[in-house]
């Protein structure tokens, strides 16, 4: 290509740069070689996205392309205009573009903060580009509402303007980047005829003419981040705030700011904003309803206020009951409507992650595991089932919970899943995702369960699963799918699965000491009798009424029900043969008998146990029986049996040592302490109790904790450690209350309210006596 050429083809520096990098026959590697000019810088200067480089750049170019003074001066030249403005482009002033604000935008201050901080940020005079921040979140949630009224706010931090650009990503046809390009081109005022074809020039243009400019750029309802991308010409003093259900992590450099619901507080001073806090007050508990069913999402919470402002007549409590038969249908106010802002996304799904979404619907708690997941849409793996959980997240149609690989959906959204099945899938689709599921959060469960029992040579070993490797990972797994698994076995019972709410029944006892309340223990234990009725077998029953018994004894404070449950246990376990659960049965028998239970009956449980072959529960009899003769004042015979019991519970039976060995050994340490303690050994006794605190610390043995912080408290209140005394006391009635032992809570209040008495502070010591009346009354007896 001769000079001559050049010069006429030639009217942008990158096509002058490029013609001459050819000329000289080079390739951009060898031309970066010769100049020290790196390879991505030469490839944006022939691109057009570096349109004006530094003089000693240029120079530097000057020898390897072989250039003529001519030459390098018409380079410079090239790269100076493309620093200039273009000639007859004003530096107009962008007003009047943004929607209007609203009045009543509540709850998100903490945000407003955050955009009001990124803006000031843009006053550091080192940055290159203009701030991006991207306001996601679930449909609904208000995010344009949210940019709008930053845009408001900040008109006087932007004095050369504010463009709110619709990129109508949700739509069938989004907005292309070319298209709002020129839309920003001609909101800077350049003329139609001098805007460029090529979408990269316009994008180099809306640069060159932002440089310097002080400018708000909302881009409202990005569809991904293709679109966006190319629309991130700003300047250093600018800020680009994009809004969209998408998370957009492709777009690097980007502040985040996903939104949620409101919280409580919130979403009903939303409400109060738009039908007045009068209204709201007069029906405090119908508003708080409200809310909850309109899911504290702002456009629900809006569309409800409006159509109640329109009929200021209407009591609260008659759209509340609207809502609860037909919640998406009721949240419909002339063109809002929840139900059409979550399908524009929902329709933008790909079909495996819209059977995911629907079939979610069916997971019984609000989270879940990718493992849920998987088994609804019968995936290959965990990695093929979380590619659609992610989906679904960068869509805002689910959330990521905040215990880790677990996700969770918006009240409403599942409400429109629900919607969505039904509609879009057979009964005998739905019904097979559903057993599948049950199938395997039961499974599941009861392979968690087993990593409980004790080394006793009887119970069943653990059984490896891909949700957890060991017991700590069985624990954390029951503990937060509590309610999933709950729900599962009772779907199972229903079905007639009796088999499955067997064995995850009988998996449970032993992690029932350590996790899970009194409610739960008693469901679970009551429909395995029931199971167990159904298939006739005895043994079952006999099992778990002895199981159900110490749920009554121990964890619900009925003594009485307890007793019958152990009787109903014996007739089941004489009837089925079973020796072992004979001996059980006396032992919860003896158990909830307390002060009454006859010494002959803990001599009748160990010599069950001795024929079953069972040293475990024949070592649960001694330790009953000593605690026997303490209640009844043989201190030194006491002393004996427990001693026994203390080496046999301390020793390795074969195998891994448990939670549940430990905690074993704890009880009896805890038994043998008051044992000591009558005996006037209240070192040793302490030293015990502090050991069995540890263990069941150790293993998050709830139950265990309360009753070793209870005994440590009163040690310490007779030593005359008052304050260590009041801590421990106080953590012990916390837990109690927690975990439901009503009875246990109320005689610790009792102590802490003796001990208050000896500090000198009668108005502690009569608060808590106050307060153990108040429970006690609510059991129906007296403390």
């Amino acid at each position: 290509m001769t000079n001559a050429a050049l010069g006429r083809a030639a009217t942008s520096f990158r096509a002058l740069l490029k013609g001459y990098r050819v000329r000289a026959d080079l390739t951009q590697e060898e031309l970066a070689e010769g100049s020290g000019v790196s390879v991505r810088a030469i490839s944006d200067m022939e691109r057009g996205i570096a349109k004006s480089p530094q003089r000693r750049t240029i120079e530097a170019l000057a020898a390897p392309l072989s250039l003529t003074d001519e030459e390098l001066t018409g380079l410079q030249k090239a790269a100076r205009r493309g620093r200039a403005p273009s000639p007859g482009i004003p530096k107009t002033h962008l007003i009047g573009v943004l929607p209007a604000d609203v009045d009543d935008l509540t709850g998100r201050e903490s945000d407003l903060d955050a955009l009001r901080a990124l803006s000031a940020d843009l006053c550091d005079g080192r940055r290159r580009a203009g701030r991006v921040a991207i306001l996601s979140g679930p449909p609904g949630t208000g995010k344009t509402t949210l940019a709008v009224r930053v845009a408001h706010n900040l008109a006087e931090e932007f004095p050369d303007g504010r463009l709110f650009l619709k990129l109508r990503g949700m739509s069938a046809e989004p907005a292309t980047p070319a298209d709002v390009l020129h839309l920003i081109l001609r909101s800077l005022g350049v003329d139609a005829v001098r805007i460029p074809a090529d979408p990269e020039d316009r994008a180099g243009l809306c640069r060159s003419l932002l440089r310097d400019r002080a400018v708000l750029i909302v881009l409202d309802d990005a569809a991904d981040e293709a679109q966006v991308r190319p629309l991130l010409v700003g300047g250093p003093r600018c800020l680009t705030l994009v809004t969209g259900r998408q998370m957009l992590v492709g777009l690097e450099c980007a502040s985040r700011l996903p939104l949620d619901v409101f919280g409580e507080h919130d979403a009903v001073a939303l409400l109060s904003a738009i039908i007045g806090a009068d209204r709201v007050a007069r029906e405090r508990q119908a508003a708080l309803e409200l809310v909850e069913l309109c899911g504290r999402l702002p456009l629900a919470l809006r569309i409800a206020g409006n159509r109640l402002a329109s009929r200021p007549t209407w009591p609260l409590s008659r759209l509340v009951g609207q809502l609860r038969g037909r919640r998406l249908t009721t949240l419909t106010a002339g063109d809002l409507c929840v139900r059409s802002v979550f399908e524009l996304s929902y329709r933008q799904l790909s079909p495996n992650a819209a059977a995911m979404f629907r079939r979610l619907s069916l997971v019984p708690a609000a989270d879940f595991p990718v493992g849920a997941a998987m088994t609804l849409v019968e995936a290959s793996d965990e990695d093929d089932a979380a590619v659609f959980l992610e989906e679904l997240a960068d869509a805002s149609l689910l959330q990521t919970s905040q215990e880790n690989g677990r996700y969770q959906f918006h009240d409403l959204l599942r409400v429109f899943a629900t919607e969505r099945l039904a509609l879009e899938e057979a009964p005998e689709v739905v019904a097979a995702a559903e057993k599948r599921l049950t199938g395997w959060l039961v499974r599941t469960a009861t392979a968690a369960g087993r990593y409980f029992h004790p080394t006793d040579g009887v119970s069943p070993l653990p059984v490896a699963t891909p949700s957890f490797g060991d017991h700590t990972g069985a624990g954390r797994w029951l503990e937060v799918e509590l309610k999933n698994w709950l729900a599962a076995v009772k779907s199972a019972a229903a079905r007639g699965e009796h088999r499955p709410v067997l064995d995850l029944a009988e998996s449970m006892h032993w992690y029932s000491e350590i996790g899970g309340t009194a409610s739960v223990w008693y469901d679970v234990f009551g429909l395995a009798v029931d199971s167990a009725i159904a298939l006739g077998s005895k043994r079952d029953e006999a099992v778990h009424r002895n199981y159900l018994s110490w749920v009554q004894a121990s964890l619900r404070d009925r003594a009485d029900e307890s007793i019958r449950m152990a009787r109903l246990a014996w007739d089941a376990a004489v009837e089925a043969g079973d020796r072992r659960e004979q001996g059980w049965a006396r032992v919860y028998l003896t158990s909830a008998h307390a002060r009454g239970t006859s010494p002959k009956l803990f001599d009748e449980a160990a010599r069950l146990f001795e024929e079953a072959g069972y040293p475990l529960g024949v070592h649960v009899a001694r330790t009953m029986r000593a605690s026997y003769w303490y209640r009844n004042g043989r201190f030194a015979d006491a002393a004996e049996e427990f001693d026994a019991c203390v080496r046999y519970f301390a020793q390795e039976h074969g195998g891994t040592r448990t939670p549940v060995d430990d905690t074993n050994y704890a009880y009896v340490l805890l038994r043998s302490a008051q044992n000591l303690a009558a005996l006037d050994a209240p070192d040793r006794a302490l030293t015990q109790c502090e050991t069995a605190l540890a263990l069941f610390r150790r293993h998050g043995a709830a139950m265990g904790q309360a009753r070793a912080l209870q005994e440590t408290g009163r040690f310490l209140r007779r030593q005359g450690d008052h304050a260590n005394a009041h801590r421990r006391l106080s953590e012990a009635e916390e837990l109690y209350e927690r975990i439901g032992l009503t009875q246990a809570q109320i005689d610790t209040l009792g102590e802490r309210a003796a001990l208050a008495d000896e500090r000198g502070d009668p108005a502690s010591a009569r608060a808590d006596r106050e307060r153990a009346r108040g429970l006690a009354d609510r059991l129906g007896g007296v403390p």
